[in-house]
């Protein structure tokens, strides 16, 4: 356990004075990743019930070795790393520039340890509140993504989707991606996102679950896979 005060604002976050200074972090032992935190960066709550959750992700993922992958609201990188393990290229898009920063750091010290290296990974800053179909098409085209927002969802990302879906001259050499993994803290915003990606930007539901992040909460996290609808729905 460690003690550290805050004296003003997040930048004042210091150990309190005299004790070890071990570096705060958390283990994916499955993907032999090790991430570095501090107090003031977003983390799962529960570490243990974290590798259960990206570990069922990354496997409905399924991605492969030739494909691109984005993990959209990636935070300092808890699921882009782990898909850097498999995928063929990454990119990690989040709004806050500190934890991209973080996530970069965690990338560059993750490798130094390892034998075997990371797919070629990238990290970049967006205002994901603020998407549009012309800078979604900006950052390429994936062949699969992962989309794990905060509490208030992923709309303007999957509206800017479905425009895209609606408005097919704006794509150009852009294509959708073939796979979508969704993980969410708000089951209410998951279902509205939901519903623009089945009714508006031609997915289908393939499969959704819980899992129980939050013990005697009532909240839960859940996951939901949509993979493009082939009878064009």
């Amino acid at each position: 356990m460690q003690w550290w005060l805050q004296a003003k604002g997040p930048d004042t976050v210091a150990l309190l004075e005299g004790q070890l200074q071990e570096q705060l972090a958390y283990e994916l032992p499955e993907y032999g990743v090790t991430m570095p935190f501090r107090p003031t960066d977003f983390t799962q709550v529960n570490p243990h019930i974290n590798r259960v959750l990206v570990t069922r992700a990354l496997r409905l993922l399924d991605a492969q070795g030739h494909e691109r992958v984005i993990d959209w609201f990636c935070g300092l990188g808890n699921f882009t790393l782990p898909i850097a393990t498999m995928a063929g290229l990454v990119l990690g898009v989040e709004g806050s520039e500190a934890l991209v920063a973080r996530a970069r750091d965690n990338l560059v010290w993750n490798q130094s340890q390892r034998k075997t290296t990371f797919a070629p990974t990238q990290f970049a800053a967006r205002n994901l509140f603020d998407m549009t179909p012309e800078l979604l098409v900006a950052n390429g085209t994936a062949d699969k993504w992962l989309i794990d927002p905060p509490r208030e969802g992923a709309f303007a990302l999957v509206q800017a989707l479905a425009a895209l879906h609606q408005q097919p001259e704006l794509m150009q050499a852009w294509n959708p991606p073939k796979r979508i993994v969704y993980v969410s803290c708000n089951p209410a915003t998951l279902a509205r996102d939901a519903g623009l990606l089945v009714n508006s930007a031609g997915y289908a539901c393939s499969a959704a679950g819980a899992v129980n992040m939050f013990p005697h909460t009532a909240h839960v996290e859940s996951m939901a896979v949509f993979d493009i609808n082939k009878k064009g729905a």
